[in-house]
């Protein structure tokens, strides 16, 4: 097969737009959204745009070399609030739709972030990390070079630790400051504080009468260890708290019907643990009854899907139509997420659904148009107007990159498991592919476990096929996109059936494709997937390379060092450390350190606090003693999530550095 394009390289990464949170405006005839990308710097940047039904392209609407994100509309459509960090926090600012520049509306010391207006455009709702007795009148912003002081200083002081939950991967060690929810009066410029709980507080909404605000936290007397999240009205006018959920579940992206008389939530009762999938609810207002709507259905709401480039925030859902009869929203569905409608008798249908991933949408009332933000396995992001059924395309992201890069269209597998069970995953073809060719050969394992590969856009995944690889990504047992049996069925079960489900589609492939050379097989994954990495080449030596990606090795570790090691091994293996020692070793790669003959490459980020890397030391300390073919990479400063937002220079030296690694031993 021949091509007039390019390879892909890791560099190209620093070539694309993805595109995030398409907002409408009040009569629809404008919608504004978030594009980022990568600077001359080697920074992330996002900048807002806008496009009008006749505009033939979006027109850039920010243009300070920071991050401009969250754009929302005000009701009259004359202004735009959005958070900004041109002035190094993420603050809120506020622009005329007609031009001019933004004028700066917060200075809080630690940011604002997450702005909403009210419905009557007199108010914004924004959230702010404050501590219990800051004052929200009289707040400052510190310059950049005073709050690198403060940070040395703190530095220098020793941390003193009385939480179970002291630490979270991304933010690092938590202190006593609480995101709390503040409105600001536009007319007066003055700002009220509406939460004070000791605890983390989400602005879901406000109601259209703008009495009540809703938010979700978890006031449990046990908040630091419990995992609840539930749903909070406060009233404005009397400051009374009503809790709408019952304290046994987890609840968010909750919102008022047009009434004010409903609420809509995503939400479960953790009945499958950390695998259990999220439910569609309405709750009545005045009586507090709860209401599912999705019984009839098994699938995971909401966009489940994995990538490695998609960055920001977009409305999945659930979203309510004008006339408060139906409901939108996205759900992952075999290794594809789609636009659904929910009526309130729970009845079900497609609004749109096709091999790829939706990964956000807009919704307006009046003329029930909606906006997609789609990705393809060939095309990173791109907005489409849906109406009547009817796609048409809104935007051209990244032509000049599709034009000069070549990208593999991935083959769909169907592959049954050795009990019967039917396991999908996709095959990239190497790039230049020509028949009568023999190529190596990569199996990419997902993180989570409770996650899903599929139809959309995968940086790391187009490079090795670029660099000349069959690459075969798949979805065990335990990923999402399948039901709730088969989301659940790797539980307690790890190393087992979700073992033997990805060599199964191992051997199919090789069986089914004469191109892949047998003789040259490797494998990678990242978090779950570095722990299954690591766990089959202590299992079997048919793989001849591999690289483990903030993987784990020692659960009897894990469970103490991990920002999620105190519930995470006892809801996914069945054991805390105390009660069954034992099991959790059995369940721990490093047990089988012994048997693994195939080099192997451990990628570890030095801050990443989901899987800290004392798992990759661990590993690699005890296979370098054995004098086993082993290298260990270090990103400073990297956390878990490194591999899809982190330092862009990181990311692609982590990318060349398993491209090397695959090109020396395959």
């Amino acid at each position: 097969m021949t091509t007039h394009k390019r390879a892909l390289t890791a560099e190209d990464i620093t070539r694309l737009a993805t595109y995030s949170d398409p907002q409408y405006n009040q009569t629809g005839d404008t919608y504004a959204f978030v594009s980022t990308t990568i600077n001359k710097d080697n920074k992330y940047q996002s900048q807002l745009f806008v496009q009008k039904a006749t505009d033939k392209e979006p027109l850039q609407f920010t243009f300070h070399d920071s991050k401009n994100s969250n754009p929302r509309f005000s009701p009259d459509g004359n202004r735009i609030v959005f958070q900004s960090t041109r002035s190094d926090l993420p603050q809120l600012w506020l622009a005329n739709t007609n031009g001019g520049e933004p004028r700066q509306l917060t200075t809080f010391k630690n940011g604002a972030t997450n702005p909403e207006w009210s419905k009557d455009g007199k108010h914004i709702i924004f959230s702010s990390k404050l501590d219990l007795n800051d004052d929200v009148q009289n707040q400052e912003e510190q310059s950049k070079e005073d709050r690198q002081k403060e940070k040395e200083d703190q530095a220098k002081q020793p941390v003193v630790i009385n939480r179970l939950k002291y630490k979270a991967d991304g933010t690092g060690f938590r202190d006593e400051k609480r995101s709390q929810i503040v409105l600001y009066n536009v007319e007066t410029e003055t700002f009220k504080q509406l939460t004070h709980n000791d605890a983390d507080h989400g602005f879901e909404d406000i109601s259209p009468n703008g009495n009540l605000i809703l938010f979700s936290a978890n006031l449990d007397n046990d908040e630091d260890s419990s995992l609840t999240n539930d749903l909070f009205t406060l009233d404005t006018k009397t400051k009374e708290v009503t809790k709408l959920t019952d304290g046994k579940g987890t609840y968010s992206n909750a919102s008022f019907s047009p009434s004010g008389k409903k609420i809509a939530c995503f939400g479960h009762d953790y009945a499958y643990k950390t695998a259990t999938q999220d439910e569609l609810f309405v709750i009545d207002v005045s009586s507090k009854t709860r209401v599912c709507l999705s019984e009839s259905i098994d699938m995971q709401l909401g966009n489940l899907m994995i990538g490695d480039t998609l960055i920001g925030q977009s409305t999945t859902g659930p979203v309510w139509s004008h006339d408060e009869n139906k409901l939108f929203f996205i759900a992952s569905d075999f290794g594809a997420t789609g636009l659904f409608e929910a009526d309130l008798s729970g009845e079900i249908k497609v609004l749109y659904k096709d091999n790829n991933h939706v990964f956000g949408f807009a919704y307006h009332t009046n003329s029930d148009r909606f906006i997609l933000g789609i990705s393809t396995p060939t095309n990173p992001s791109n907005f489409y107007q849906l109406q009547n059924g009817e796609l048409t395309r809104l935007t051209n992201a990244n032509t000049d990159f599709l034009k000069e890069v070549s990208l593999s269209e991935p083959e769909t597998l169907t592959v049954e498991a050795d009990d019967g069970w039917e396991i999908q995953g996709w095959l990239l073809r190497p790039f230049g592919y020509e028949e009568g060719k023999k190529y190596p050969f990569i199996l990419e394992i997902h993180g989570g476990p409770h996650a899903m590969y599929g139809q959309t856009y995968f940086h790391e995944l187009q490079l090795l096929a670029a660099q000349g690889y069959v690459v075969l990504y798949t979805n065990p047992r335990g990923s999402h996109g399948y039901g709730q049996e088969f989301v659940n069925g790797c539980r307690s079960d790890y190393g087992g059936k979700d073992y033997t489900d990805l060599m199964s589609t191992v051997d199919y492939t090789l069986e089914n494709y004469s191109f892949i050379d047998k003789n040259r097989l490797g494998l990678t994954g990242g978090s779950y997937g570095g722990f299954m990495t690591n766990w089959i080449v202590g299992h079997t030596n048919r793989f001849k390379a591999a690289v483990t990606q903030r993987s784990i090795a020692n659960w009897l570790s894990f469970y103490g060092v991990s920002d999620i090691g105190f519930f995470f091994t006892e809801w996914e293996l069945g054991e805390n450390l105390l009660d069954d020692p034992k099991k959790l070793w059995d369940y721990s790669p490093l047990k089988y350190a012994e048997n693994i003959e195939t080099p192997l490459l451990i990628v570890h980020g030095e801050q990443d606090l989901r899987c800290p890397i004392e798992q990759g030391e661990q590993l690699f300390i005890t296979l370098k003693s054995l004098k086993k073919d082993v290298e260990f990479v270090r990103f400073p400063g990297a956390s878990h999530d490194l591999s899809r937002s982190g330092d862009p220079l990181m990311r692609i030296e982590r990318l060349n550095h398993i491209s090397r690694w695959f090109n020396n031993y395959l």
